[in-house]
């Protein structure tokens, strides 16, 4: 699975969607910036939750964090983080490549508002070195992501 996952996915949906394989870890929001020479908030992280028996994939900015009480209102009950293991088995992706594309098994997505921040942003594309680039609108469009407001930006936090 993984980036060859990624690639055929792209391939069928958005063959105008290049994946960028810097060849150094993109696996944190740090390494990614660092290594596509872009501020850490244009990083899309994807967060894999279970909520209730249901497991979601959320895609915010880089420096963005989870607010569990708004989570929680929007998605019905408190989401709990997975672990390594269980986020490879589920979506094919190895923790640090992961990403809503070409999954192993479909699964809802939803896109944080705090994306729309940007032109631009660089999730994943299914291994520790890959990405892609694209727009908040294009991410959301491709993977049929719902737009919900459960984070907070690092400023709004203090």
């Amino acid at each position: 699975m993984s980036e060859a996952s990624v690639r055929a996915f792209l391939a069928e949906r958005a063959p105008d969607v290049a994946i960028i394989d810097q060849g150094v870890s993109t696996a944190t929001v740090i390494e990614a910036a660092a290594a596509l020479g872009v501020e850490p908030a244009r990083i899309a992280k994807t967060l894999s939750l279970r909520v209730g028996e249901t497991v979601v994939l959320v895609c915010a900015r880089g420096d963005a964090r989870l607010n569990n009480g708004k989570a929680k209102a929007a998605l019905g009950a408190k989401p709990r983080m997975l672990g390594a293991e269980e986020v490879e088995a589920i979506t094919g992706h190895p923790v640090g490549g992961v990403c809503p594309f070409g999954l192993a098994s479909p699964l809802p997505v939803y896109c944080d508002v705090s994306l729309q921040d940007f032109t631009t942003i660089f999730p994943a594309a299914g291994s520790r070195t890959t990405s892609v680039e694209l727009t908040p609108d294009r991410l959301a469009d491709l993977t049929g992501a719902r737009w919900i407001d459960i984070c907070t930006l690092p400023q709004a936090a203090e």
